[in-house]
């Protein structure tokens, strides 16, 4: 069976504070899990590669190496510059692009099969409220004593 992953990642100024979120559903559509994460300071398509890398780094955890290997993944982004990029559509012309886009092309190479594909905003909401709530929860405090 099909495995869809909604990615997406964003971030407040271009550079700035940026956060990624992804939602694990079934073919059927029924949610497996869903996470939001801060990834610290990166460009909105810096962002956006971040959570198309976590989510196959997250399956091959939540699915074992073994059934990865298997595996027939959908991703699917509103980052139509992730989605052209990785299905050979556009170049790439920036170098910490060009280093996510390997690790993302070499992730690929663990499972059955990975299919980007780009979908509109609309229908990628689950996913954005996750990098919202990411970006809008509050820094843990490393001593747990305010102003130290």
């Amino acid at each position: 069976m099909k495995t869809i992953i909604y990615t997406d990642g964003g971030s407040r100024g271009n550079p700035g504070p940026a956060g990624i979120g992804v939602v694990f559903s079934d073919g059927k559509g029924k949610v497996i899990k869903e996470y939001a994460e801060k990834i610290g300071r990166a460009t909105n398509n810096e962002a956006e590669y971040e959570a198309v890398i976590f989510a196959l780094q997250k399956a091959k955890l939540l699915f074992g190496g073994k059934k990865s290997k298997t595996m027939e993944i959908e991703i699917r982004t509103d980052s139509e510059f992730v989605a052209k990029q990785m299905n050979g559509k556009y170049k790439i012309l920036d170098r910490r692009i060009e280093q996510l886009f390997l690790k993302l092309w070499n992730l690929k190479i663990d499972f059955g099969k990975v299919e980007i594909a780009h979908i509109p905003r609309t229908e990628n909401t689950g996913a954005d409220k996750l990098v919202n709530k990411a970006l809008d929860a509050k820094e843990k405090e490393v001593s747990g004593l305010p102003g130290i």
